[in-house]
């Protein structure tokens, strides 16, 4: 039965983490044809300054995006977060999500993701000042607290709550762990039992199994993945299939893997332009190759080529050798 987010009506929703370099459009929109309820983007500066780069330009490019586009923001000024959501929302935003959750070290410098889960009083005035400035629902993703010593994820989901924000994800990690280790989910389900807005688990979350059990463990709402999806934008599909059948469904076959990742390729040489486009596609072509027998050698020729319409050619020939074999079988 649909459940109400906000405003948006959704079955278990099932969410690609927003992933730095990773969840570019091209692959939001491609995870989310496989069965992601949700795609946010990319992490995007609150800092004026920042927002001006090419880089956040593109971030902030909503155009042809499937609903709800979610922005997702990060920055340690109310004011600052607050001017950066109204712009996005400007941009077409049907969603703020706030960033309080990143453990990289340059974010934290500047004290923010993560490093605001030290400051609960900061946290209070950051999240009322952006539920203040826009009129579309605001969401935050977060962690279970600074350090295993300092988990504080209740008190920081209560002040959420109180706040106004729609609903939180939570990776079962704190800023210390970053994604060393096994990701827990007791303090998941804690935060699930201290409020009444919706909770999305995070983390460590592989298979369909896996999002089944920690579904059921944590009382969770949803699962957000991530590092799982790299590549494997099919994980999405297969999630849901379980959750409504308990059946598993097989892994896609090589010929699918092969279009997609063509397909996903010259997309990103469309989008970035091929000289940018070109590096890019590698790490994609090498999460992909994870998933074929001949893997590892075609991502080390893969990362060899030097010019974007060699890529394509080379993955067109690929396809070929893949169709000719599957006509010999």
């Amino acid at each position: 039965m649909p459940r109400q987010f906000g405003p948006f009506s959704v079955d278990t929703p099932l969410v690609l983490a927003p992933m730095a370099g990773v969840s570019d459009r091209v692959y939001r929109q491609l995870c989310l044809q496989h069965g992601a309820s949700w795609a946010p983007s990319e992490m995007t500066s609150a800092d004026l300054e920042l927002r001006q780069t090419a880089q956040t330009r593109r971030r902030l490019d909503l155009r042809g995006e499937h609903t709800p586009q979610i922005v997702q923001i990060a920055g340690a000024d109310p004011q600052e977060m607050a001017d950066a959501a109204q712009a996005a929302v400007a941009l077409g935003a049907a969603c703020i999500d706030i960033n309080m959750g990143c453990p990289a070290k340059r974010v934290c410098h500047r004290l923010a993701g993560s490093a605001l889960l030290r400051d609960e009083a900061l946290v209070g005035q950051i999240l009322a000042a952006v539920v203040q400035a826009v009129a579309v629902p605001v969401t935050l993703k977060t962690r279970t607290g600074w350090s295993p010593e300092t988990r504080n994820a209740v008190r920081i989901a209560r002040i959420a709550e109180d706040a106004g924000i729609a609903w939180l994800s939570l990776h079962g990690r704190t800023r210390a762990c970053a994604y060393q280790g096994e990701a827990e989910y007791d303090t998941i389900a804690a935060v699930k039992a201290a409020v009444g807005i919706p909770v999305i688990a995070n983390g460590d979350i592989t298979t369909p199994a896996k999002a089944h059990a920690v579904l059921t463990y944590t009382g969770a709402d949803g699962v957000m993945i991530g590092r799982a999806a790299q590549g494997d934008p099919w994980i999405f599909k297969r999630i849901r299939h379980y959750l409504d059948t308990g059946e598993t469904l097989p892994p896609p076959a090589a010929a699918e893997v092969l279009a997609t990742m063509r397909a996903h390729v010259a997309a990103l040489h469309d989008f970035y332009g091929a000289g940018a486009g070109l590096r890019i596609a590698r790490k994609h072509v090498g999460w992909y190759a994870r998933q074929l027998p001949q893997g590892p050698a075609l991502r080390a020729i893969f990362n060899t080529i030097e010019e974007a319409g060699a890529q394509l050619a080379f993955l067109d020939r690929q396809q070929r050798l893949e169709d000719e074999q599957g006509v010999a079988a």
